[in-house]
C-alpha cells in the first residue's frame, strides 16, 4: 500500500469513526466531567500500542492539554512492572489489570479498557472488575470488537475499521478530543497565571 492509499484509508477511518461515534464522545467527556467533579477517578488499560496509549490519555488528564490548570487523577494501568509481573507470575496473566481495578477502583470511578480486537482477555477481565466494584466502564475497540466488548460496557466506542493501525489512528484522536471537551467543561474559564503574565507585559 502506497502513501496515497494510506492516508485514504486514515482519513476514511477518522471520518467513519465521528461520524459513527460522535454522540459517545460526548457521552465520555460528559461522564468524565461528572466523575471528576464529585472526586473520582479514571483508570485505563490496554496491551502493546494500547498500553502507550493509556499512558499518553492519562498523561493529559495528570499534566494538561491546553489549559494550565490542577491536575486530574487518572491511572494507567499498565505501568507499575512490578505489580503487573507479580500477579502474571502468581496468579494469571488476564488478572493483571482485573486486579488493579479491584485494588483501587472505587463505585462511581470510570475505566476505560482498549482493545482493538475486543478479544484481549486481561481487558475483558478488567471490565468485568469495574462492573462488579461500581465503576462506569468506556470500551474503546474496532470493528470485530464490539460484539465481545459490549456487555460489560456502559459506552462502547467502536472504530470502523479491521486494521489495526488505523483502529489505534483513531484511538488517539478520540482521545485528544475528549480530554479537549473535559479540559473546557471543567476549565475553560480559567485563565493561567502565565497568560496574565504575558498580557500584562
Amino acid at each position: 500500500m502506497g502513501l496515497d492509499d494510506e492516508l485514504t484509508a486514515h482519513i476514511d477511518a477518522i471520518r467513519g469513526t465521528v461520524a459513527g461515534s460522535s454522540t459517545v464522545v460526548a457521552e465520555v467527556a460528559a461522564l468524565l466531567c461528572s466523575c471528576f467533579e464529585q472526586g473520582g477517578k479514571l483508570l485505563i488499560c490496554g496491551n502493546g500500542g494500547s498500553a502507550a496509549d493509556a499512558q499518553h490519555f492519562a498523561a493529559e488528564f495528570v499534566n494538561h492539554l491546553r489549559f494550565d490548570r490542577r491536575a486530574l487523577p487518572a491511572i494507567a494501568l499498565s505501568t507499575d512492572t512490578s505489580v503487573l509481573t507479580s500477579i502474571a507470575n502468581d496468579r494469571r496473566y488476564e488478572e493483571v489489570f482485573a486486579r488493579q481495578v479491584e485494588a483501587i477502583g472505587a463505585a462511581g470511578d470510570v475505566l476505560i479498557a482498549i482493545s482493538t480486537s475486543g478479544a484481549s482477555a486481561n481487558v475483558l477481565a478488567a471490565l468485568g472488575a469495574g462492573r462488579q466494584r461500581g465503576l462506569f466502564t468506556v470500551g474503546f475497540t474496532g470493528e470485530l470488537g464490539a460484539e465481545r466488548m459490549a456487555p460489560d460496557c456502559d459506552l462502547l466506542l467502536a472504530v470502523p475499521s479491521r486494521e489495526t493501525a488505523r483502529i489505534q489512528e483513531c484511538h488517539e484522536f478520540v482521545y485528544h478530543v475528549i480530554a479537549g471537551m473535559v479540559e473546557e467543561q471543567l476549565f475553560g474559564g480559567v485563565v493561567s497565571a502565565k497568560t496574565e503574565i504575558a498580557r500584562s507585559n
